[in-house]
């Protein structure tokens, strides 16, 4: 893989333009914009971006850290899904804290923001009590977004409870945007003003890149990840009037700078050192570019690859048909196509194939992968594996050059895993998944040293692009993803079922 970022100089460089900030206050309230864990759209755009970046760089400031973590009541109501894991946004509040834990980082607390009484979030509050997390509720606040006179009092912010912190740098995430970061960010600076203290704010951010022109790819690729939302990438009017210096935000940062300014300097008395929304984040991801080629490359990919997945949700009715549009509009702004993903071309050349040589209707998928060598290899559905999971074993007996022919899973291995997902468990979809495959390859291995050898290569996957001509299951998906594979699908379900549609 071709690196297009310094990710050692972007740390450097990061941590430093925080410890900054901290030397001004008692206390910096610092919201994390985007995922603190995992950042795979970072990893994506950025080549030579490390997925855990973020975490890394709070290790190295640990002494001085402790995590707030916010979660929106009405997210955990609707059990809203965070997509690049499938599970809910009360669940991943978990596994953040677990994550978090394991890498000796204090999380501090849990705020539950625009709380009202509703009943599947009180019980995710007793969960949370119960196993010792400290719990805080913030109802939604009187007066917001506009009556800064009602938000600055005791009626508005004052009404919240304030989060007892002990360390310099309070950093404050969610699962996903939307989950009250900034609100729960303000009102405890409102209560540490009421205390005395001189607290402040800022943004730790990584996309839009304000140092980046509008149009680059790299901040086009912000708006694609982020076409639910209706995020659009604009000049920074305030910075530019201000310091006469063009900086890319977006445009809810810039819509609510100016009664966030209004609102940090009621709270303090004084006049805000921030002149516009960048002005307020922590941003040095563009130092940390070293090829622009090699990120714009990355970054159309990712367009690409974005337009295929938002496609499937609607596909899914997750989102609404404008959401798509604006997910081919980001397509046709920077000329691309769909074949301009290689596995795209090869998946349906590949299709086309099957259903040309066989008269079978239950051959509705083909699954293209390309491995680092620029390799591209095909799988098709068969009684004994799906899609997928035909395209992962090609690929491996090709990495540990194994003869196509050989047999890597003894058939004594594969008939009862079959027998008992059909007539046991009653499956209306035999064949092997991802995971069952590696399983089943796993027990192969112990009597079959060719086996093993192709277990060996697994960590050579990591990369690979991929591409199926229909909707893969979520369990593939996520091992997929375990395994380091980006995977798009045609916008089709593999069958006419509406409930067995795996």
């Amino acid at each position: 893989m071709k690196i297009g970022f310094d990710h050692n100089k972007y740390l450097e460089e990061q941590s430093k333009f925080i410890l900054e900030r901290v030397d001004n206050y008692d206390k910096l309230y610092l919201e994390f914009g985007g995922k603190l864990l995992y950042d795979l759209h970072a990893k994506r755009v950025l080549p030579g971006f490390d997925e855990n970046a973020k975490i890394k760089l709070l290790q190295r400031l640990k002494e001085k850290v402790e995590v707030v973590i916010c979660v929106y009541a009405g997210d955990i109501e609707r059990n809203k899904i965070r997509g690049d894991f499938g599970i809910t946004y009360d669940m991943d509040v978990l596994r953040l804290i677990d994550d978090l834990r394991e890498r000796e980082l204090e999380v501090n607390s849990v705020v539950i923001t625009r709380y009202d009484d509703q009943p599947a979030t009180t019980v995710f509050i007793n969960k949370l009590e119960r196993r010792g997390i400290k719990v805080y509720k913030h109802r939604a606040t009187k007066g917001y977004p506009t009556d800064v006179d009602t938000i600055v009092s005791d009626e508005g912010y004052g009404k919240n409870p304030y989060i007892e912190t002990s360390k310099p740098i309070v950093v404050v995430t969610a699962p996903g945007p939307g989950s009250g970061k900034l609100a729960t960010c303000l009102s405890q600076l409102y209560h540490e003003n009421k205390r005395g203290n001189v607290a402040g704010y800022s943004k730790f951010e990584t996309f839009p890149v304000w140092n980046v022109p509008l149009k680059h790819p790299l901040n086009i690729a912000y708006e694609a990840a982020t076409v639910d939302l209706k995020d659009v990438n604009m000049i920074d009017s305030f910075h530019l009037d201000y310091y006469g210096e063009t900086a890319v935000n977006y445009n809810r940062d810039i819509e609510a700078f100016p009664v966030l300014k209004r609102i940090i300097e009621k709270i303090t008395g004084k006049e805000s050192v921030y002149k516009s929304p960048t002005d307020m984040g922590v941003n040095r991801v563009g130092f940390g570019i070293i090829d622009d080629e090699v990120v714009r490359e990355a970054s159309k990919q990712e367009i690409i690859r974005r337009y295929f997945k938002t496609g499937c949700e609607y596909k899914k009715g997750y989102v609404d048909k404008e959401t798509y549009q604006r997910a081919k509009l980001i397509m046709e702004e920077l000329n691309l196509k769909e074949e301009d993903r290689k596995v795209v071309t090869a998946s349906r050349e590949h299709l086309a194939k099957q259903k040309g040589s066989n008269d079978k209707k239950d051959i509705c998928s083909s699954v293209a992968i390309e491995l680092a060598d620029g390799t591209i290899l095909t799988g098709k559905k068969s009684p004994i594996m799906d899609a997928t999971s035909a395209a992962i074993i090609n690929s491996l007996k090709y990495i540990a050059d194994i003869n196509d022919g050989i047999h890597l899973i003894s058939p004594s291995i594969i008939e009862p895993i079959l027998h008992l997902k059909s007539k046991t468990l009653q499956s209306k979809s035999v064949g092997l998944t991802i995971e069952e495959l590696l399983i089943a390859l796993t027990i192969s291995a112990s009597a079959n040293p060719l086996a093993q050898v192709a277990m060996d290569k697994l960590n050579m996957l990591k990369g690979a692009q991929m591409h199926s001509t229909s909707i893969i299951s979520k369990g593939d998906e996520q091992t997929l993803r375990k395994l380091g594979i980006d995977v798009t699908c045609d916008p089709h379900f593999p069958t006419v079922n509406l409930y067995y549609n795996e």
